[in-house]
């Protein structure tokens, strides 16, 4: 019974951490690619890791917006640098075309660093993105 639900995959789609300011500062952004609108996006945030030895877990964040429209984006929440010693993850849930998605946007440690910018066009700055 499971095996007959449609697998279908998530594309289109990406989490971008872009800086804000000189005081450690950055946004997270939700982005929408695709040509459809996302409804009832609900996105779960939370970093976790090993800092000096203790297991560190921050408390898990949710956000929930009624729609985003196609080729858009939005804010999610701000992110303070001092937490990219931490794994970031970001679970995004959301519906387009009548079918729910999810996907986990996981940034290891050491990813959120200006060596790994890139343009991102839709926002007009730069930062770091998975998609």
């Amino acid at each position: 019974m499971k095996n007959d639900i449609p697998k279908r995959k998530v594309s289109d789609i990406g989490i971008a951490i872009i800086p804000r300011d000189e005081d450690g500062l950055w946004d997270t952004y939700v982005i929408n690619y695709k040509d459809s609108d996302l409804t009832c996006l609900l996105v779960n945030s939370s970093g976790y890791g090993d800092i000096d030895g203790e297991i560190v877990k921050t408390t898990v964040l949710r956000h929930y917006f009624e729609e985003l429209p196609a080729k858009s984006y939005i804010q999610i929440e701000p992110i303070q640098s001092e937490l990219f010693k931490l794994t970031n993850e970001y679970w995004v849930s959301f519906y387009c075309d009548n079918y729910m998605y999810d996907k986990k946007f996981i940034f290891v440690v050491g990813s959120i660093d200006k060596s790994n910018f890139s343009k991102i066009e839709l926002l007009g700055k730069e930062g770091v993105m998975i998609r």
